[in-house]
């Protein structure tokens, strides 16, 4: 399934889960009722997505490197500051706090499960390909990096 690989973009990725998780939550196995707490840990959530998210951006931005994740060979540097220190992919843990906000707006744990193949499925067809270009482009910078710093979180 390597034609797969940095093909689908991120945010079609995270569209498809977020319906998904819409779809999961009519079923309503499992459900919880939408009470203004849960309103407000979904819209939390959904915010500290948004604000990773864009600190990665610009993180980059200020590094003046590509964020387009279909070519990250066109990388022109290593960026390891910032939230970069945290976590190696913050715009993808970004996107999955926000569906995660998104799930839990939904009421019921099946929302949830489906927002977890997010996981997989970037890690399989994006990050690990955009990983194997950051070494052989970066090599020993970025695996110290890499040993240093978690994938997701």
């Amino acid at each position: 399934m390597e034609w797969l690989e940095l093909k689908v973009p991120p945010v079609v990725v995270g569209t498809v889960v977020a319906v998904g998780a819409w779809g999961a939550g009519r079923v309503g196995m499992a459900s919880w009722e939408v009470l203004p707490a849960v309103l407000i840990v979904a819209g939390v959530l959904v915010a500290m997505g948004i604000l990773v998210a864009l600190a990665g951006v610009a993180s980059f931005y200020r590094a003046r490197t590509t964020v387009n994740p279909h070519k990250p060979g066109n990388a022109s540097s290593l960026v390891t500051s910032g939230v970069y220190r945290f976590t190696r992919n913050p715009m993808y843990v970004g996107m999955l706090l926000v569906l995660i906000g998104w799930a839990v707006y939904q009421g019921g744990l099946l929302p949830l499960l489906v927002t977890l193949l997010f996981i997989p499925y970037m890690t399989r067809f994006q990050i690990v390909p955009e990983e194997r270009v950051m070494l052989t482009m970066f090599d020993t910078e970025y695996e110290r990096y890499r040993q240093r710093v978690r994938r997701w979180v």
